[in-house]
């Protein structure tokens, strides 16, 4: 075996070379330490609704994230004064303070939640359609998430659906395209990794034929209902869950093919429609009754 002490050039050490070489393990073990200042971002949870209304021509998308910071942790109680103290002079941290979530040109009517309600710890820039410039949604967390800490909120916005949805010409079942992000959220630099996503497509009532294709690994798929104001049997929904995600999967795609037949579109108008003749029906019919008490001449 041969080296000694590591060749340094900059901040980089070379051992070696190494002529005979033991099984791994017969040998002691090595420990390197460094120093990383940066907050580490992991989703144990996260969940994406896409919802798709031919009505309004709008595409809403909603995500759900349960966080912990994987950094390094606090040795002492975390004192709030100090904190805002040292806020002046901006020293490097393992705390969370903000997240940047990039989201496509277009996007409109952001808002940011948690379990307490409202958070007014945001900025939103809108981007421009017109030259296809991303827009900016920058949320800050009602605490310093350190490392060990938890933090679980929620994130939506809208879309115009034209920019996401096409439809199939010479399909005689109405046959539509529908092509998103897999996955969107916050990107960071030092990578956001995820321990289970599942991702929802709910398509308008009515819709049928559903088929899918993305390329990230998926562990489950599931096709149910979801039931919302004035629906009749509920729209069509489609479930998939991947496990262990990682930033790459924003590169990746979701496309979704269904068939919505012309008379679909006409069944929530038909049930609102219904639904206030029976009450104008109701209201009518109660009014003819008689409730007096006294003697009818």
């Amino acid at each position: 075996m041969g080296g000694g002490s590591p060749d340094r050039q900059g901040s980089t050490f070379t051992y070696g070379p190494y002529n005979e070489v033991v099984p791994a393990g017969a040998s002691e073990e090595a420990s390197v330490r460094y120093e990383f200042t940066k907050p580490l971002i992991y989703a144990t949870h996260l969940e994406r609704d896409i919802e798709v209304s031919h009505w309004g021509g709008n595409l809403a998308l909603e995500e759900r994230y349960w966080l912990t910071n994987q950094g390094a942790q606090l040795k002492e109680n975390f004192n709030r004064v100090q904190w805002a103290a040292t806020q002046y002079y901006n020293p490097p941290t393992s705390a969370l303070r903000e997240l940047k979530v990039p989201l496509k040109a277009g996007s409109m009517n952001p808002y940011f939640t948690d379990d307490i309600g409202n958070v007014s710890t945001s900025r939103f820039r809108p981007g421009s359609g017109s030259k296809n410039k991303e827009a900016m949604l920058e949320l800050k967390p009602r605490y310093p998430v350190f490392g060990g800490w938890k933090y679980s909120f929620r994130i939506g916005w809208d879309a115009d659906l034209k920019s996401f949805l096409r439809k199939l010409g010479n399909t005689p079942d109405g046959g539509h395209v529908l092509k998103v992000p897999f996955l969107e959220g916050p990107k960071m630099g030092e990578g956001v990794s995820y321990a289970k996503v599942e991702v929802r497509v709910i398509l308008p009532e009515g819709a049928r034929n559903v088929r899918f294709e993305t390329e990230v690994p998926l562990v489950g798929v599931e096709e149910g209902t979801h039931r919302t104001f004035m629906d009749t049997v509920g729209r069509t929904t489609l479930k998939l869950t991947a496990m262990n995600v990682v930033d790459e999967a924003r590169d990746k795609t979701l496309i979704v093919t269904y068939d919505y037949p012309f008379s679909a579109a006409f069944r929530k108008p038909i049930s609102i429609f219904l639904g206030v003749a029976a009450v104008f029906a109701t209201a009518w019919g109660i009014g003819r009754l008689d409730v007096s008490i006294g003697k009818q001449s």
